[in-house]
Parts: structure tokens; C-alpha cells; sequence
């Protein structure tokens, strides 16, 4: 007599399913004309440096025309130029566009600190509008988007 570790199993083989039937073939229609396909949307350049050429032809153009915009009242622009020259091109990148928001939103610097004292209550509060007189630009356009988010609720 075999042991169950010895016993051989023979194994089956499943059974094999019918065939599908097949759908009925279908006559071709007249193909219609396909549309042209639209022209690819061509991507700029990835890297920063890249960038900030093709948009402005050198990064001392660029540094120039930030530094006009984010200039404080106590700044001197020059000095803000040559500082801007040594920043790095992601962040001269990042300071031109909250430089085209605060013209295409606020028209300027004076103007997006009164629309904040205005959206917070505290356009009297010359304290606060004076503490709003030191922050970056960024930081100001952040505080504008969180108050104006606050008022609507």
C-alpha cells in the first residue's frame, strides 16, 4: 500500500470552453473627411536660464526691469539691480510674475497695501500700513490673496 506521500494524482486537464459567437460583419460606410489636427502648442524652454534669455534676452535686462518694480521708497534702485544680478534665475523668474500680477491686480505697490488695509479693516491702522511698507513684494501679494479670500466668507 502506497503512503499518501507517495500517491501519484493525475491531474485533469480543464475543459475547454464553446467558442463565442461571432458579431455579424459590418458593412463599411463612406468615411467622412477627418479635420486637420490642430498645430502641436509649442513648449518654452524648461530650464530657468533658458528661460529668462528667450524671454529677455540677458538676465541683467530682467534684473533691471524687476528692480524698478519691487523697489521700496527707501531703496535705491541700483543697489537692488546689483543684488538681483547675483540672485538665482528661478528666483528672478518668480519675482516677475508677482510683479505682472501686482500691475495686472493693483496697478502698483502704494495701491495693493491700501486694497489690503481695505480687505482687512485696518485702512486707519497708519502702524500696520507702515509694518506693510517693509515686506517683499510676494509677501505682500500673499497677504493681499488671504485677505480677500477671508472677506468673502
Amino acid at each position: 500500500m502506497a503512503s499518501k506521500k507517495t500517491q501519484s494524482v493525475k491531474k485533469v486537464a480543464p475543459k475547454a470552453k464553446p467558442a463565442a459567437k461571432k458579431a455579424p460583419a459590418k458593412t463599411k460606410a463612406k468615411a467622412k473627411p477627418k479635420a486637420p489636427k490642430p498645430a502641436p502648442v509649442k513648449l518654452g524652454p524648461r530650464h530657468p536660464m533658458a528661460r529668462v534669455v528667450a524671454a529677455h534676452g540677458s538676465k541683467a535686462a530682467l534684473a533691471g526691469a524687476i528692480a524698478k518694480a519691487i523697489a521700496r521708497a527707501d531703496q535705491d534702485t541700483g543697489a537692488l539691480e546689483s543684488q538681483l544680478k547675483k540672485a538665482s534665475n528661478a528666483q528672478l523668474l518668480r519675482l516677475q510674475r508677482a510683479t505682472q500680477t501686482l500691475k495686472e491686480k493693483f496697478g502698483d505697490r502704494t495701491k495693493l497695501i491700501a486694497a489690503i488695509g481695505a480687505a482687512t479693516n485696518k485702512s486707519k491702522d497708519q502702524d500696520y500700513l507702515a509694518k506693510l511698507e517693509t515686506y517683499s513684494l510676494p509677501q505682500l501679494l500673499g497677504i493681499a490673496a488671504a485677505s480677500q479670500r477671508a472677506a468673502r466668507t
